[in-house]
């Protein structure tokens, strides 16, 4: 029996979904929007006309993802390193773009029933930015279907040193330093991304084979998909190819590939021996997915 294609898709992107396994898409998909610079260079254009540019695309990008149901989307917006490292003017345009997409977008978040969130020091940003931001948080709070997390002035490893502070911090409110338990649970609970999956599948436009600090810790056992695509070009249809690709890989969390067959044939061996009273080996556990 044929899928039934989302409402809103056009006939490319319609294509592609009739390609997926609908019961198979990835809960979480985190996009490196790279290549905005390279996309006006080729054009002899300044690169803030990329940037530009790239405001289309999220926008095609966002929508597909919660036509089909994708329950989380992150795009890295805005490093903590493009913030020391980038022109001022380039800074200065960067931040009025956001407060432009922001004011402009969130009657489409909300006809989509998107709910906008953000990761990333906050705080540092210029006052103004952050009162946009908040609005339009709020503008969308109450929305009930897929999470828009935008990362800003965000670092990979700043996430882990807030992280490691905020425990720190807790374990001083609460019987001082000597009751102090750090493991992989309580760090993911400290995280700015506490209120989401880790990512399943994160997507690296313009080529490049690298994660940029990240989301170091989130992206542990996510598929990685690189397209040489610019992220001024990149439309729903990548997307969608992506997650394509997402599914042709097996995910083993770090196991064995045991097949369906062999592990239900495993099972009923056991389950002979246990019958039998023989002590049953350890059970075997399969991946995630």
């Amino acid at each position: 029996m044929q899928a039934t294609v989302p409402a809103g898709l056009d006939r490319k992107e319609a294509e592609a979904y009739l390609r997926l396994d609908p019961k198979r898409l990835p809960k979480h998909i985190a996009i490196i929007m790279d290549g905005n610079g390279r996309w006006a260079r080729r054009r002899h254009l300044p690169r803030i006309a990329g940037h530009r540019a790239g405001v289309s695309s999220v926008r095609s990008t966002v929508e597909t993802a919660a036509r089909i149901g994708i329950p989380a989307l992150t795009l890295y917006a805005f490093s903590e390193e493009n913030w020391r490292k980038r022109p001022a003017s380039e800074v200065d345009f960067l931040m009025g773009l956001l407060c432009r997409y922001l004011k402009a977008e969130v009657p489409t978040l909300n006809k989509n029933n998107i709910r906008l969130e953000y990761i990333g020091r906050q705080h540092e940003l210029p006052p103004s930015v952050q009162d946009k931001m908040e609005w339009a948080r709020q503008a969308t709070s109450h929305n009930t279907g897929m999470v828009l997390t935008l990362a800003l002035n965000y670092s990979a490893r700043t996430e882990l040193v807030d992280a490691f502070r905020s425990i720190v911090d807790a374990a001083a409110r609460n019987g001082g330093l000597d009751h102090l338990e750090i493991d992989e649970d309580a760090v993911s609970r400290h995280l700015y991304t506490r209120h989401l999956p880790d990512p399943d599948l994160v997507v690296r436009t313009s080529g490049e084979m690298r994660l940029s600090n990240f989301l170091l810790w989130q992206l542990a056992y996510a598929e990685i998909y690189v397209t040489p695509t610019l992220w001024p070009e990149f439309r729903g249809v990548h997307l969608l190819e992506g997650i394509a690709e997402y599914q042709k890989r097996e995910r083993r969390y770090g196991g064995l590939a045991v097949d369906a067959a062999g592990l239900q044939g495993h099972r009923s061996e056991l389950a002979k021996v246990s019958r039998a009273g023989a002590p049953a080996p350890h059970t075997i556990r399969s991946g995630r997915s």
